[in-house]
């Protein structure tokens, strides 16, 4: 039985999952109310907060599952990349539950989180597969072609797809978080209003960007009257171009690689329209699609205790000297 930590960003997680890949609990606390007021995440917010709520949630999801420590032979804790505040306080709380029970620790990779929330049970998806993640961090396509790792094929250059989101939504007065909101304004426009350009649509990479500096013209131009009255148009010819892109490259890599299916992680792929995209290129190509329910889709620690049933864990108490690292893997250790 694993019990996983997630707290990288806003979100203090913890779960439950056994041996099989079976979710036995996943409790998550959002901070997204609190960050609001700031139009994002503020770091030092974000760790203040998981300071309070780390234990209540490891409580609850222990309690969801009907579990307690002794029924627990590993911790998982994200290690990285995210919040590096915010991550300290998940390794620690992992460190000190597991030291004190003498039990071996799985440090994890945030984005192979996303990737292994596909192995979890029902109807797990078994590797080759290619996994878009997308989320308010990261943007990559990831090469799965085994349980224990993968193979970034391209990532974002700038924003993520997940932050450039958000900022389209700030900028069209839509607040905190601005994906579900965004989608939402959308789905009253026209996505073919504005033809606003896709970056870097003849660069033959798998690398994404999504500069949004031809909308921030396009606002300009528009004034505030003109983008009250046209902010649904607005919205939603930003996302067609975003998933558009999403979509190409994912294509694209498609023709470079024998894959079996298609994969989707991260927050953003809870978007709809990025949902349907993908289904009718699998369709399309005669790939399986596997979409993980919703509530896996944002940061979660069901994902993170999934990724360590494949990890090698790290002996008692050789883990109390590992640090997190907030934007690239650690180091192998020797």
């Amino acid at each position: 039985m694993i019990l996983g930590i997630e707290t990288s960003c806003d979100e203090t997680a913890a779960a439950v999952v056994d041996d099989d890949g079976n979710v036995r609990s996943s409790v998550v606390a959002s901070q997204a109310d609190l960050h609001a007021r700031y139009g994002g995440v503020v770091p030092e917010v974000a760790s203040r907060r998981h300071l309070e709520l780390v234990t209540p949630v490891i409580r609850e999801a222990l309690a969801e599952a009907d579990v307690t420590l002794d029924d627990v032979d590993r911790i998982a804790v994200t290690q990285g990349p995210g919040l590096i505040g915010a991550l300290l306080v998940g390794l620690s709380a992992a460190k000190a539950l597991a030291w004190s029970r003498g039990l071996p620790l799985i440090p994890v990779d945030h984005l192979q989180g996303h990737v292994a929330a596909n192995f979890l049970a029902p109807e797990p998806l078994e590797p080759p597969f290619l996994c878009l993640v997308a989320s308010g961090g990261h943007t990559l396509l990831a090469g799965v072609r085994d349980h224990a790792g993968h193979e970034v094929l391209g990532q974002t250059l700038d924003d993520a797809a997940g932050e450039a989101f958000d900022k389209v939504a700030r900028l069209l007065g839509l607040g905190f978080p601005g994906g579900p909101a965004l989608q939402k304004l959308a789905e009253q426009g026209d996505p073919e209003a504005f033809e606003l350009p896709v970056a870097m649509a003849r660069d033959p990479g798998l690398d994404f960007s999504f500069l949004k500096t031809a909308l921030v013209y396009l606002c300009r131009d528009l004034g505030d009257d003109g983008v009250a009255e046209r902010r649904a148009d607005l919205a939603a010819s930003f996302q067609a171009a975003a998933v558009g892109q999403l979509t190409a490259k994912l294509k694209r890599a498609l023709k470079r690689g024998e894959w079996e299916a298609v994969a989707l992680g991260g927050g953003v792929a809870a978007n709809g329209p990025l949902r349907e995209a993908v289904a009718a290129l699998c369709e399309e190509c005669g790939l399986r699609l596997k979409l993980v329910p919703l509530k896996l889709c944002t940061d979660n620690a069901a994902m993170i205790a999934s990724a360590a049933r494949y990890a090698t864990p790290l002996p008692y108490p050789d883990y109390l000297s590992y640090d997190a690292f907030p934007s690239s893997r650690p180091p192998v250790p020797a």
